[in-house]
């Protein structure tokens, strides 16, 4: 039984769907609105689910006893999560044939335990990254790891194109893992806790740009946070969304939130070095680069960036 959510988890699912493990029943998150008109729909592991014929459970509590039931009476022999989003109490973990759940989990446990590893991995500055197949346990991301794959975190990469990525290694390491199992050589092994790290949800506090910290920072948490929701700053009365940047070095002079305009180029001065906006976004408006931004948007002298309002709200990269 396949458990998963988001378009994260939609490329195991369509690489367990080849074979040669039967997928009994697919469980996700309940229809919910999506897209421009806000219509109810299913989720992107749903709708491949449907696509495929395969049976859908879509609960609100997916420990509900009916849920329980019903999963019961399928008699699977192993559980796989990706991204599911809800917690898995004891009745589901233990349900299977063999007595446990197997996760993906987007980082190298037992760091970047949590809901927002590949975010936190690109806010750490860590250069590679991975995906760890692990037994569910209680206790989020914990339970001991039988399969790990590396990946390169680019210096351009953000939480968009390294998702991508590690959805597609996520299926290679679920369909190598569950053939380790079905041939009953799968070895668990237990995380070192000294090691653990978390990454919680990112808060609306991530989102704004505080330009008073360093150009590398600034820059990694650009990467954190796109395509979705976007870093965010105010330049008078409008709010961009910033989408890409780089850090250059270099004493500036300038006081934090300056901008320079060189070139076509859009620098915004920092605690230490320059901030090169690459790609924005006004409100109501599609993503420009800077020179396209700098074209339509008269830039007063004396122009300063400084930290947006917050909009509220919490943003969670898939796991």
């Amino acid at each position: 039984m396949f458990f998963g959510t988001p378009q994260l988890a939609v490329p195991t699912l369509a690489r367990l769907l080849e074979g040669p493990h039967r997928v009994a029943a697919v469980v996700t998150q309940p229809d919910r609105p999506r897209g421009r008109g806000r219509q109810r729909s299913p989720s992107p592991v749903g709708e491949r689910a449907l696509a495929a014929g395969v049976p859908l459970l879509r609960p609100e509590r997916v420990g509900a006893p009916d849920v329980v039931s019903a999963l019961r009476g399928l008699s699977p022999d192993l559980g796989v999560v990706v991204a599911f989003g809800q917690f898995l109490p004891k009745a589901i973990r233990e349900l299977p044939r063999l007595g446990y759940l197997i996760n993906a989990h987007a980082s190298l446990l037992p760091r970047h335990r949590g809901a927002a590893p590949i975010a936190h991995a690109l806010l750490a500055g860590d250069h590679e990254t991975g995906i760890s197949i692990m037994r569910v346990e209680r206790e989020m991301d914990a339970g001991a790891v039988c399969l790990t794959k590396r990946c390169a975190i680019g210096a351009d990469d953000s939480c968009g194109t390294l998702e991508q990525r590690l959805a597609e290694l996520a299926a290679d390491a679920v369909a190598e893992a569950l053939d380790v199992i079905a041939a009953d050589r799968a070895t668990f092994v237990a995380q070192d806790e000294s090691r653990a790290t978390l990454a919680p949800k990112l808060s609306s506090e991530h989102a704004q740009l505080d330009f008073s910290l360093p150009a590398l920072e600034l820059a990694r948490r650009v990467r954190a946070l796109a395509p979705k929701p976007g870093a965010a700053a105010q330049l008078g009365a409008e709010r961009l969304r910033i989408l890409a940047a780089h850090a250059e070095p270099g004493p500036q002079g300038r006081a934090p939130g300056a901008v320079e305009r060189a070139s076509g180029a859009l620098r915004v001065a920092t605690g230490e070095g320059w901030l090169v906006l690459d790609r924005l976004q006004r409100a109501g408006g599609r993503p420009l680069s800077a020179q396209e931004f700098l074209r339509g948007f008269a830039l007063p002298e004396g122009a300063h960036f400084t930290r947006a309002t917050p909009s509220g709200g919490s943003h969670a990269a898939a796991d």
